[in-house]
């Protein structure tokens, strides 16, 4: 059977697992009558919420007799770790752009790894049925990228394809309306080349992703490049051209068909396939005949740039909500992590009641956090660091980014000023955009932290903002700190809303009347530079004189709500994150005063 091998790219929110949606419906894989959810290829919980794709995820459609195998891939910079081992199993590439907003900092992440690889794009030009769609633009921009990232004269020549993915339209004219995706179907099979590799040659293949099976133990995904495998054949495992090679058998083989697996007996060139049975299996890993040993070099994972430290939780309110709270218990989910999380990197502390975790940043780091939330698991985690290298010279350095923002021009010195304030460097600006303005940015990595919630506010929620990591370059050193100390209670219990609205004066209040409370916990933010110790349980003194005029009409302003990336953002270095399955709580590290005061007669 014929195969072609695809993975559709893209900038976060440019609608690619929708198009995969409407590509499995009309290719006749669901009933007529059948009811199916919207983005049915994000199935974890968090992608549901967030509307993000955080794992890349395969599937196969059937059109014509053509067995054609779409991957969909993360479009947020925190997983580009994900989209480049995609690249290197598929044959071509749906690289998918916003009519309006074109080409945006994570569409170059990509595409620059797909053009180095000498895939041939299709430019697929979604949601062109927006208020404000301007597709020849858009084309005009793609074109000009390209020729930015060295593309070569054929992948210059790229077809374009214009989509509604919402409503399920494809055409080659956007002034020609359509009813289907057929014309989209098409030019898959004409112009992504079939795999490549010989049939008759020895079997290898590369294992470029992992997944783990309670039931199977871990699960390779890859490529076959030459020959055949079949079921209980003993192959060997090896780590690149230096690794150690060592005999292993598959035990099960499993092919993608629709939105779900099937087991087969065998597979040949071409085919993208699930082998279990190999606990060796690393990412990179090739599988190669016995016979003719031929690895193939390892695959390269961008390094973490963020780093945090997992605590045990130390609170008086320990165990309270978690079910799993011990160190060991810890430990054992983060190996467990490991196994397919193939970004991430812990240090096990030989203490054990500490872990340092690296990730790509915010968003691979909170995503993990929320995870063991639900999960039950309770932790304490440390303010966000950024890994630091040392140059040739000697220098210290550290990681920057590339910051593209798309606001509203009433907006633009307000963020221009809080960017410059941060050490940015404007690098253009975009004016195409009628009332809006696109800013381009350099800007270090620990620079952007906690510049989310302040961007969109500033915007009135109105603004874009993406990035997608750069460089390692110079070591910044006169970066602003949190301008604002926090209120910090002195007591342990319920809070009380009379003491809550006279603490109103002396900032914003993070906890609401009612909330159980602890020494040293963090109730609210000083409206000075300076930590202040509060009482919040605090009640109206009550006497048997009657008063003369009403009661105090008590009037509190709604706190302000922590999410785990504000709360990542905001605290400082003798700060921590209480992380619970029901709750988010800020404490200092050393929650007795008297601890606090004798720590910084110390430093």
């Amino acid at each position: 059977m014929e195969k072609r091998n695809l993975a559709i790219i893209a900038h976060v929110d440019h609608g690619k697992t929708t198009l995969v949606d409407q590509l499995l419906k009309q290719s006749g894989l669901f009933r007529e009558n059948e009811s199916v959810r919207a983005r049915v290829l994000d199935s974890d919980d968090l992608e549901i919420e967030r509307g993000i794709t955080i794992i890349s995820k395969n599937c196969a459609i059937r059109f014509e007799g053509i067995h054609i195998n779409l991957i969909d891939t993360p479009g947020h910079a925190d997983f580009g770790g994900e989209v480049e081992r995609v690249l290197s199993m598929v044959d071509g590439v749906l690289l998918l752009v916003d009519a309006v907003e074109g080409p945006m900092p994570q569409t170059r992440f990509v595409t620059s790894k797909a053009l180095r690889l000498g895939l041939n794009p299709i430019v697929v030009v979604n949601k062109i049925d927006r208020i404000g769609s301007r597709p020849d633009w858009v084309i005009d921009e793609t074109f000009e990228l390209f020729d930015k990232l060295g593309a070569t004269e054929t992948q210059l020549d790229f077809p374009v394809i214009f989509t509604s993915a919402l409503n399920g339209f494809a055409t080659s004219d956007h002034q020609i309306e359509s009813t289907n995706m057929e014309v989209l179907f098409k030019t898959i099979v004409e112009k992504v080349r079939p795999p490549s590799g010989e049939k008759d040659e020895p079997f290898r293949m590369q294992i470029c992703s992992l997944d783990y099976s309670s039931y199977l133990g871990k699960i390779g995904i890859g490529k076959i490049v030459s020959g055949r495998l079949d079921l209980k054949q003993d192959v060997t495992a090896i780590d690149g051209p230096e690794g150690v090679a060592k005999k292993v058998k598959v035990s099960r083989i499993e092919v993608f068909e629709g939105l779900g697996k099937k087991e087969v007996g065998f597979a040949e060139v071409g085919d993208i396939v699930l082998v279990s049975g190999i606990d060796e299996l690393n990412i990179g890993t090739t599988l190669c005949d016995s016979n003719h040993l031929n690895p193939l070099e390892m695959l390269t994972v961008d390094e973490p740039t963020l780093g945090v430290n997992f605590l045990v939780n130390t609170s008086p309110f320990a165990g309270r909500e978690g079910k799993y709270v011990t160190s060991r218990q810890i430990r054992e989910r983060l190996e467990q992590e490991l196994k397919k999380n193939v970004a991430l990197r812990v240090n096990f502390s030989e203490e054990g009641d500490s872990f340092e975790v690296f990730g790509r940043g915010e968003l691979h780091l909170t995503i993990l956090l929320e995870n063991l939330r639900r999960e039950g698991y309770e932790v304490a985690v440390s303010k966000p660091r950024v890994v630091f290298k040392k140059s040739d010279n000697g220098n210290i350095t550290e990681p920057y980014e590339n910051l593209v923002v798309d606001i509203n021009i009433e907006h633009q010195g307000a963020v221009m000023e809080a960017l410059g304030d941060r050490k940015a460097s404007l690098l253009g600006m975009d004016n195409e955009l009628g009332s809006r303005v696109r800013l381009h940015y350099s800007v270090s990595a620990r620079a952007l932290l906690g510049f989310q919630s302040d961007f969109l506010s500033m915007t009135k929620g109105t603004g874009i903002l993406s990035h997608s990591f750069d460089r390692y370059d110079k070591f910044i050193d006169d970066l602003k700190k949190r301008n604002n100390g926090v209120l910090i209670s002195q007591v342990t219990g319920k809070a009380v809303g009379y003491a809550l609205w006279k603490l109103q004066e002396r900032g914003r209040m993070l906890v609401n009347p009612g909330d159980e409370i602890y020494e040293g916990m963090i109730v609210g933010i000083h409206s000075r530079d300076n930590d202040l110790v509060v009482n919040p349980i605090k009640e109206k003194k009550l006497t048997n004189v009657r008063a003369s005029g009403k009661d105090e009409h008590i009037d509190l302003i709604t706190p302000i709500k922590l999410t785990l990336e504000k709360a990542l953002e905001f605290i400082a270095e003798d700060e921590l994150i209480e992380v619970t399955p029901q709750n988010l709580r800020v404490r200092k590290k050393e929650l007795s005063e008297s601890q606090r005061r004798k720590s910084s007669r110390e430093k």
